[in-house]
């Protein structure tokens, strides 16, 4: 007689909603608590009739020294917990650079252009193609007009050239969109990891439009594609201390300066996967901006590993044999660990299974915490379909949470740093953000640097009529297939 099989639990409808169940108790804990115990109290009082309640207040005595210390003591408190509370940080609206249809580089022109300016290194063109195949990028990616010559011309000037025009027309779409003075910007950050000149690139938007002369400015660069979310950090740690102020964050990468013509094939990946992009952020602790604001900053988590050799070297700018500047992507790229952010009811399940196999045994399968309960939406930095695999996997995430990652790696490729804000727009533009949901942001750059950003939506997002989707939302998502025959 064949043995009855036994129903699977994992996935039985009634284990959901006792997880559910679970994490809303968890949660709302000391509401539940307290609701209890303050309708019995009132059921009482409306039990008592004005006679009773006027004896038992007569017989509360009251000493005047007492009062007076208790009310100054609870005073104390309350001031001592405002000042030394944390300033909510607001993100107010941000805006996508959307490259024009003269920068798009479909397959066909990618592989003629490497054919003509690699014509003596077969072998690097056919492991281009290759890895074009197979990179999850569409057809309308974008490379700036120096890389469109033969042979490129990645000068000075060039890499300015792009510069201006990626971070220009972010921060004028962002100043028409917000209503945004010049004037009232007090926090100007800007990150750019592989092109640094000097005067910086903060100085070159100070310059261009004529910011105060006590604005607080910083530019970071060498920190990879994860140095988008670290800027919101330390605008994060600026407004703590500025009261009253406005952040503005530009994140982007210039590709000119760093297009890779050697033989080394760890070197030439760059070439395949990085396109052009920027994102102008408005951040802000003014509490007049919370009803205009789309987002509150929750938390931001930090995560180095450059004490690694391997982590340390995975992205890597170097010379080849020949003298070619590029950036190795090492295949240890993806040994990343991602910092986590649980509700309390994943958080305590995660700690009995622990203790568990600390004291009872050993050989008990870990918990693996149902990140689907502590966020609706996910955007994990389009650093490539292989990065977008791993996370999606060990974050045990279905297709729809990975979507915005896959469709903004589609239709713009890895823009490094601004990837994030793209993905954010694409679910703005699908109509999905509500009031309340919580968006995870992950980025992970060279170093080895893991960062990842918590916000809450403010407010109901209406579908945006421009923006870096406006005209082609209506064809996502899109199949991708594992390969494109070129």
């Amino acid at each position: 007689m064949p043995r009855e099989q036994m129903p699977e639990f994992s996935s039985s409808v009634k284990l959901k909603y006792v997880k559910l169940g679970f994490q809303y108790l968890v949660d709302h804990f000391l509401s539940l608590l307290l609701i209890p115990i303050m309708a019995i109290i009132a059921i009482e009082l409306l039990r008592m009739g004005p006679e009773e309640i006027l004896n038992v207040w007569k017989s509360l005595h009251f000493d005047l020294v007492y009062l007076l210390c208790s009310c100054f003591f609870v005073i104390f408190i309350s001031s001592v917990y405002f000042i030394s509370k944390p300033r909510t940080v607001y993100l107010v609206d941000y805006c996508c650079y959307k490259p024009p249809v003269s920068c798009r580089v479909p397959f066909a022109t990618f592989m003629e252009h490497s054919r003509l300016i690699l014509n003596d290194k077969p072998k690097s063109v056919e492991f281009q193609m290759r890895i074009l195949e197979r990179s999850g990028l569409g057809e309308e990616t974008c490379l700036p007009p120096a890389i469109h010559y033969i042979p490129p011309t990645p000068t000075m000037d060039e890499a300015r050239s792009e510069a201006q025009m990626v971070i220009f027309t972010a921060m004028d779409d962002l100043f028409k969109k917000t209503d945004l003075m010049p004037k009232d910007i007090d926090i100007l950050i800007v990150n750019c990891s592989l092109f640094s000149p000097t005067p910086s690139l903060s100085a070159m938007v100070i310059n261009k439009y004529k910011l105060r002369s006590n604005i607080k400015s910083f530019n970071l660069s060498g920190m990879g594609c994860s140095a988008g979310l670290i800027s919101v950090d330390l605008a994060r740690d600026l407004l703590q201390v500025h009261p009253n102020s406005n952040a503005i964050i530009v994140s982007t990468e210039i590709i000119t300066p760093n297009y890779y013509k050697g033989n080394e094939r760890a070197m030439l990946l760059p070439n395949c996967l990085f396109r052009m992009g920027s994102a102008a952020i408005l951040m802000s602790n003014h509490r007049s901006d919370r009803w205009r604001a789309k987002y509150k900053l929750s938390h931001l988590v930090r995560t180095h590993r450059g004490a690694d050799d391997k982590s340390y070297y995975c992205v890597y700018e170097q010379e080849d044999k020949d003298g070619n500047i590029g950036i190795n992507l090492s295949k240890d790229l993806m040994a990343i660990a991602g910092p986590l952010v649980l509700p309390a009811s994943e958080q305590l399940l995660f700690l009995l299974s622990l203790i568990g196999r600390k004291i009872f045994n050993p050989k008990w399968k870990p918990y693996i915490p149902d990140f689907k309960l502590a966020f609706e939406h996910f955007c994990i930095h389009a650093g490539g379909r292989a990065v977008i695999d791993e996370l999606q996997k060990n974050l045990q995430l279905s297709g729809e949470h990975v979507e915005a990652s896959r469709m903004t790696l589609h239709r713009f490729g890895n823009t490094s740093s601004s990837s994030l804000w793209y993905e954010l727009s694409y679910i703005e533009s699908k109509g999905r953000m509500r009031r309340g949901d919580r968006v995870w942001q992950i980025a992970f750059g060279s170093g080895f640097k893991c960062n990842s950003a918590v916000w809450k939506c403010n407010r109901t997002i209406k579908t945006p009529k421009d923006g870096p989707w406006s005209d082609c939302i209506d064809r996502y998502p899109v199949f991708i297939p594992e390969v494109v025959k070129l």
